[in-house]
């Protein structure tokens, strides 16, 4: 095993050779990062700018009203409808030039006319909106993977080219690029190997309680500015599995808790954070329909929102979404492995902490998936399996006929714009 000290040789070494730029006055820049003492400070039309926002590019007002200064994109499709609606909600904007990840080397990296399409398009792009008010910085890829390997030149060259560009087109604005969780070594490769970055960006979520100490750890290797462009509840990679491989998701309930919870781990005092965006802010399908997802497709909201809102102002909102306890599928929960017999009469029942309001409305959804949790791009919907229910927490369904793994959601919708969520994943065998 190498000890640390021999890696604080090997490491000293290569950033000998690391790319550096002339020292410059950054002070009459639009937006730009100065150290002061052991103090990083993110500057904004000359007033000091802390990150508080959201990664996503939907519901601005909502997210001005609960107190928040910022969002990201992940790429451009509609990018100057964001930003004038970013401005009108005095709200700045990250946004994201998407790029394939690294590994994707013979099939873009190495194509010369791909990698010019995608600099000339970019440098348009740069052009276009580097004078927009509501621009924060630029950031370079997500989750590139700034690999160690050898044979990656391809991807550093295109990445290092489009980075310059940026830099001589866009004097006023930062450049950042993502990483999953705090990987050390990908930190080290982008001071080695790229042409200065003005801040990485990292995003985490089950692990950012580890956050703060891997900051001390890795001091002695780099103490670089940083945001952290996506935190959240815990991720599909992090949770629970059941027997075939399906992820178990907590229910809405239970993942606000796991916020109030991660944003007490956030590096709030570290002398080099600028920031945060809280994920997802919108809605989205990843893994399933609501494992990320803040808002729902008709606009109202999870309980997410209204802890956001404690956090950040300290008021809580007027009224809170149902709080549910868990779901049973025949008086089992997800981690009972539930496997059923095809086309028999199976019973699903919601317990809600409090007495449910008479205005509650419950919706349930039967989707069949992938394995490995994977819902289908086309979900189907089995709704002539679902037979008369007595009562709306309680449903009364016929199993598919056909086998294979399925998940079954209950969404309650209160009065007020809110909603709660929660799935159980099973298992039809014929």
């Amino acid at each position: 095993m190498i000890q640390r000290k021999n890696l604080y040789w090997v490491f000293s070494l290569l950033l000998m050779n690391c790319h550096t730029t002339p020292s410059k006055s950054v002070k009459h820049r639009t937006v730009y990062v100065n150290k002061e003492g052991e103090q990083y400070v993110l500057y904004r039309n000359g007033q000091p700018f802390s990150v508080k926002g959201a990664s996503g590019y939907t519901h601005l007002e909502k997210l001005r009203e609960i107190g928040g200064n910022t969002i990201r994109t992940w790429d451009t499709v509609n990018l100057a409808a964001i930003l004038d609606e970013a401005q009108r909600n005095n709200l700045a904007v990250i946004v994201g030039l998407s790029m394939p990840v690294s590994a994707y080397l013979d099939y873009f990296y190495k194509d010369t006319a791909k990698t010019a399409a995608q600099f000339r398009a970019f440098e348009k792009t740069v052009r276009r909106y580097k004078d927009h008010p509501a621009l924060l910085m630029w950031c370079l890829g997500n989750e590139l993977n700034f690999t160690w390997k050898p044979g990656y030149s391809a991807f550093y060259k295109t990445y290092n080219r489009l980075l310059d560009m940026i830099h001589a087109t866009d004097t006023n604005h930062p450049v950042t690029a993502t990483m999953p969780n705090l990987n050390i070594v990908q930190v080290m490769m982008i001071k080695w190997k790229v042409h200065d970055l003005d801040l990485i960006s990292i995003n985490t979520f089950g692990k950012l309680e580890l956050l703060n100490d891997q900051l001390k750890w890795y001091a002695w290797l780099w103490k670089g500015p940083f945001l952290i462009t996506e935190w959240g509840a815990y991720g599909p990679w992090e949770s629970e599995r059941t027997n075939w491989e399906a992820p178990i998701e907590n229910t809405s309930t239970k993942k606000a808790e796991h916020y109030q919870q991660l944003y007490t781990q956030l590096p709030q005092h570290n002398p080099r954070f600028l920031g945060a965006l809280v994920f997802y802010w919108g809605q989205k399908l990843e893994t399933t329909p609501t494992w990320f997802s803040i808002f729902d497709e008709g606009n109202a909201s999870t309980e997410v929102v209204g802890v956001i809102q404690y956090l950040w102002t300290g008021k809580r909102p007027a009224h809170r979404p149902p709080h549910i306890r868990y779901m049973l599928l025949n008086n089992k929960g997800a981690r009972d492995n539930i496997v059923l017999p095809s086309g028999e009469k199976q019973t699903a029942e919601l317990l809600l902490e409090d007495k449910p309001a008479d205005s509650i409305k419950v919706h349930w959804q039967i989707l069949q998936e992938h394995w490995f949790g994977e819902l289908q791009q086309a979900p189907l919907t089995m709704l002539d399996t679902v037979l008369a229910a007595g009562n709306e927490l309680r449903l009364t369904f016929k199993a598919p006929v056909k086998e294979g793994p399925y998940r079954i959601y209950a969404k309650v919708m209160d009065g007020y714009g809110n909603f709660s969520t929660a799935n159980t994943p099973f298992y039809v065998v014929e």
